[in-house]
């Protein structure tokens, strides 16, 4: 993980963010932490895939190599 990508991810701690995964799913979570291998903790989180349908997962840890992009979330 570049220096930059960890500043990034350190300046969003504690505040929400959208995960997309690999297999489609689209997640908004609190990041609570994160590992050199992108490794994400989030709390609250929710399954937005289906924006009709979203879904609450609680506290999850995300595998690194499963995230496509983490961007900021509007909440």
């Amino acid at each position: 993980m570049s220096e930059m990508t960890a500043k990034i991810l350190e300046e969003s701690l504690e505040k929400f963010v959208i995960v997309r995964l690999r297999v489609g799913k689209k997640l908004r979570g609190k990041l609570k932490g994160f590992d050199q291998h992108l490794n994400l903790l989030l709390e609250e989180t929710a399954d937005i895939t289906n924006a009709e349908k979203a879904r609450k997962l609680g506290t999850i840890i995300l595998r690194g190599d499963n995230v496509i992009i983490i961007s900021p979330s509007p909440r």
